[in-house]
C-alpha cells in the first residue's frame, strides 16, 4: 500500500512501524512451521538440524520419518478413526446447523437470542467442562467409549460453526425469492432445494469446514469420551510425545499443515465466490 503524497513525516513513520510490527507477528506465527517442515526429512532420530542439513547435503535428508507413518498401523488406524469421526460429525453437524440457521433466521420466531446462545454455547463454556459433562452423560447412557459417543461430541462442537456461518450468509439472503417461488407453485421442500440451498451453500460448506477442522483436530473431549478403539490422530500424537518421542510426529504435523492449507484455501475460494453470489465483488 502506497503512502499519500500529503502524509506527515509522522505518519510515514508509523506506516513503516507498523509494517515491521506485522512482519514480526507474521514471522512468530510461522516461525515455528519453518522449523517443523525441514525437520520432518531429517535422517537422524533428532529433533533438531543436523551437521549435514545445515550444509544441505542430500544425505543429510530422508523420507524415512513419512515411510514410517504410512507403514505403521498405529498411525493408519489413528488417521482412519479421524476421518471417519470427523466426516461422520461433519454430516450431522452440517444439516442440524443449516436446519437450526434457518430458523434462526426467522424474525418471528420466539427466544432467537436464548435459542443462539444455546447453540454457540460450546464455543464459550471452557473444553474441560464440556469434556467432563460429556462423559458423566455418555457414561449414563452407554455410549461412552464408543465410536458414537465420540461423534456425537463432535457433532455438538461442530453445530456452532455452521450455525454461525450459515446465519451470516442468511442475512444478506433476499426473502422475496421464496415468496415468488411459492407464488410460481413451489412447495417448500422444492423452493429449499432450488432457490435457498444454492445461495447459501458457501455458508453451509464453510461451517462444514470449520466442523471438519475442530473434530480432526480435537484433543480434549476425546481423552475423556474415547477409548482404545477410537484413537484418533491427535491423541495418537499427544501419546506419541508422553510416551516415544519420535520424529515421525514432525511427519506428521507437516502432512495436518497442508491439509490445513488445502481447507483455508477452499475457504477463501467459498468466501468470493458468496461475494460474486451477493453482488459484493465483481466477477
Amino acid at each position: 500500500m502506497a503512502i499519500p503524497s500529503y502524509a506527515t513525516r509522522g505518519e510515514r513513520i508509523w506506516h513503516y512501524v507498523f509494517l515491521g510490527l506485522c512482519a514480526l507477528i507474521f514471522l512468530f506465527l510461522v516461525g515455528p512451521l519453518l522449523i517443523i517442515i525441514p525437520l520432518s526429512f531429517n535422517a537422524q532420530p533428532y529433533f533438531s538440524f543436523s551437521e549435514a542439513m545445515l550444509k544441505l547435503d542430500p544425505a543429510g535428508y530422508s523420507l524415512r520419518w513419512y515411510e514410517d507413518f504410512f507403514t505403521s498401523s498405529a498411525w493408519l488406524g489413528a488417521i482412519k478413526n479421524s476421518f471417519i469421526i470427523g466426516i461422520a460429525s461433519t454430516i450431522l453437524a452440517t444439516i442440524l446447523g443449516t436446519i437450526a440457521a434457518l430458523g434462526l433466521s426467522n424474525r418471528h420466531m420466539p427466544a432467537r437470542g436464548a435459542i443462539m446462545a444455546l447453540l454457540i454455547s460450546p464455543m464459550i463454556v471452557p473444553l474441560i467442562i464440556s469434556a467432563a459433562a460429556m462423559f458423566f452423560f455418555f457414561s449414563k447412557i452407554n455410549l461412552a467409549q464408543t465410536y458414537l459417543g465420540v461423534i456425537l461430541a463432535h457433532t455438538a462442537l461442530g453445530i456452532p460453526f455452521v450455525v454461525i456461518t450459515v446465519t451470516a450468509t442468511l442475512s444478506s439472503f433476499d426473502t422475496t425469492l421464496i415468496r415468488a417461488a411459492h407464488s410460481l407453485g413451489a412447495n417448500p421442500t422444492r423452493t429449499f432445494f432450488k432457490v435457498v440451498l444454492p445461495l447459501v451453500t458457501p455458508g453451509v460448506v464453510s461451517g462444514a469446514l470449520f466442523a471438519f477442522i475442530t473434530s480432526f483436530d480435537e484433543v480434549v473431549v476425546v481423552l475423556f469420551v474415547s477409548g482404545p478403539g477410537q484413537r484418533t490422530m491427535p491423541i495418537q500424537m499427544w501419546s506419541g510425545i508422553r510416551e516415544h518421542i519420535s520424529p515421525t510426529i514432525l511427519a506428521v504435523a507437516t502432512l495436518l499443515v497442508l491439509l490445513s492449507m488445502l481447507l483455508l484455501t477452499t475457504l477463501e475460494l467459498l468466501r468470493r465466490r458468496s461475494e460474486r453470489l451477493r453482488g459484493i465483488a465483481p466477477e
